[in-house]
């Protein structure tokens, strides 16, 4: 018998998965949030407004509707990893996620907050090969999981593009973080 706190032959609890997903895509948000340059934040917003952006940058309100739909499908995907029998794979595949996870926050507080553009390049990068492995590994545990990693990858894909063609136009050094 087993107790919401602890792992089942079939993975993790209902309530326990549940918890970590909403614990780790919560804290994530609240970093997010804490540095979104929208008019609660208005330093963070004149900065990113005055940024050189390639043409292809999409409207302030597409970030704010493709970030809730991403961040819905990586909850799916944990949690139905964490339900999984315990075993390599699927803990590889949670690692992945967990990490990917929780660089969310922290590209928003390189982005905006320290306005390290060259960083947030890499990071957006580096987040983009680590949710490529994330999509392949959790493939090999859950399909469904896996499927719910594609848009995500993708959306990184275009990210990773987007922040290394601000960092070319803007090549000024950063600015310090207010």
């Amino acid at each position: 018998m087993s107790t919401p706190d602890r792992p089942t032959a079939s993975g993790l609890s209902p309530l326990l998965a549940g918890g970590i997903v909403l614990g780790v895509l919560g804290l994530s948000a609240v970093l997010g949030r804490r540095n979104a340059p929208d008019p609660s934040h208005p330093t963070i917003r004149r900065w990113y407004k005055r940024l050189d952006k390639p043409d292809f940058t999409p409207p302030d309100a597409v970030f704010g509707a493709v970030w809730p739909v991403l961040e819905t499908g990586l909850a799916v995907g944990g949690y139905r990893l964490m339900r999984q029998p315990a075993a390599p794979r699927r803990n590889l595949s949670i690692a992945l996620w967990l990490l990917n996870t929780a660089m969310i926050g922290g590209w928003t507080q390189i982005f905006f907050r320290e306005r390290a553009l060259g960083g947030s390049a890499v990071a957006s990068a580096t987040m983009l090969a680590i949710g490529t492995a994330y999509a392949a590994t959790a493939g090999k545990v859950d399909r469904v999981a896996q499927a719910t990693a594609i848009p995500f990858v993708a959306w990184l894909g275009f990210a990773t593009l987007l922040a290394e063609r601000i960092w070319q136009r803007n090549p000024t050094p950063r600015l310090p973080a207010r």
